[in-house]
């Protein structure tokens, strides 16, 4: 089950975590050795953690932030600045661990615009696939059919097959360059590269709010919702400030942010993980022990994926993100009271429009926000 969890947390949705990464200003080199940052985080965190705990607590790169990175796109000062804004995001998380208060009050903003923000992030990157189909069928319908037909027998293996229809995509459709296998050998070595960051309030508010915001209401939360429905007690607050503090370790390296897992936590957590409820934390530690070994071979990974054009990337990462999307969508406009101010908060962000060099995101949620205040005080005067 360690295995199964590392390889599917790793290969359906990496291509996100890339494409992200590359979204803020990040060169090829940087982008990969940001994975390797995260990955090996992930595995050093997943293993320290549940051996510390003796819990099944599986830990995840930000899913749903990369996404949001790819759709904040550059902010001024490039990738340095994103890297300031991934620093700050850990140190908040950390905060919000060690200091009740912050952390009541980011569970206190209300579902509802949370999701939406969520959904108006992802939405850019779901319409990938059928971009890719409309580049060139040949290219991008073998993927798409791949996570159809596996995906409505297993959807738990529905993007890694994807993925691997992209693989074969690459090896037989595209035109590889004469030196494409000299240029993966020479990555077979890691390589970090040490970012510099530089802190500015465009990164502040455009990267490091909205990340901290995206990666607790939509990863650390549901984690532990998790483990405690798989019937484990967990202490949230350290669980936070040490996913917080793999955050920070990985920032220079470009990594922006790891998180308690969710999908993955539910495979480490639950029965098929192992019949006695003691023992399943052995699945995170061996999640883990992949985790590393999967991020030492980012560089590898990262220039294979650069081979082919950047739309079939793009379109598996589209794909990994449709029941996100989806599941946020349902939650967003499920409650009628709210639903104006969620409808605005997701149009606000799925814009993509950011004023004075902040990105949509947080003009959604300070959208959405004023909108459900207004719509409160007229409710609370009526009465």
């Amino acid at each position: 089950m360690g295995v199964l969890t590392a390889f599917v947390g790793f290969a359906s949705s990496f291509a996100v975590v890339l494409h992200g990464l590359t979204g803020v200003g990040a060169t090829e080199a940087q982008a990969a050795s940001g994975l390797m940052a995260l990955s090996v985080s992930m595995g050093v965190g997943a293993i320290v953690l549940s051996v510390a705990t003796r819990l099944p607590v599986s830990i995840a790169w930000s899913t749903p932030g990369a996404a949001l990175l790819a759709s904040s796109g550059a902010v001024a000062g490039g990738f340095n600045t994103a890297v300031g804004g991934f620093l700050i995001c850990g140190a908040l998380i950390v905060v919000a661990g060690l200091w009740k208060p912050l952390g009541r009050a980011v569970a206190a903003i209300p579902a509802a615009l949370a999701n939406a923000m969520l959904a108006g992030v992802l939405i850019g990157l779901c319409f990938a696939p059928v971009k890719a189909v409309a580049f060139d069928p040949l290219l991008g319908l073998p993927i798409v059919l791949a996570w159809v037909i596996v995906g409505s027998i297993n959807r738990l293996f529905a993007v890694p097959a994807a993925l691997l229809a992209f693989v074969l995509v690459l090896a037989f459709g595209v035109d590889m360059p004469a030196d494409a296998i000299n240029r993966l050998s020479a990555t077979l070595v890691p390589h970090a590269q040490w970012v510099i960051p530089s802190f500015t309030l465009a990164g502040l508010v455009s990267i490091a709010l909205p990340l901290f915001i995206v990666t607790m209401a939509s990863q650390n939360i549901p984690g532990i919702a998790v483990l405690k429905v798989n019937g484990y007690e967990p202490r949230p607050g350290p669980l936070f400030a040490t996913t917080g503090l793999f955050s920070i370790l990985s920032a220079p390296f470009g990594g922006h942010a790891v998180n308690l897992a969710a999908i993955t936590a539910a495979m480490c957590a639950g029965e098929d993980a192992h019949h006695d409820p003691a023992r399943r934390y052995w699945s995170a530690v061996v999640a883990g022990i992949c985790y590393i070994v999967f991020g030492l071979l980012a560089a590898t990974v990262t220039a294979f994926v650069s081979l082919a054009p950047p739309i079939l990337i793009q379109a598996v990462a589209g794909l990994a993100l449709i029941g996100a999307f989806a599941g946020s969508a349902m939650a967003a406009f499920k409650d009628q009271d709210n639903r104006e101010a969620a409808a605005v908060t997701f149009l606000v962000t799925a814009s993509g429009v950011g004023f004075a060099g902040i990105s949509g995101a947080f003009w959604g949620l300070l959208a959405g926000g004023l909108m459900l205040a207004l719509a409160r005080f007229t409710r609370s005067r009526r009465h």
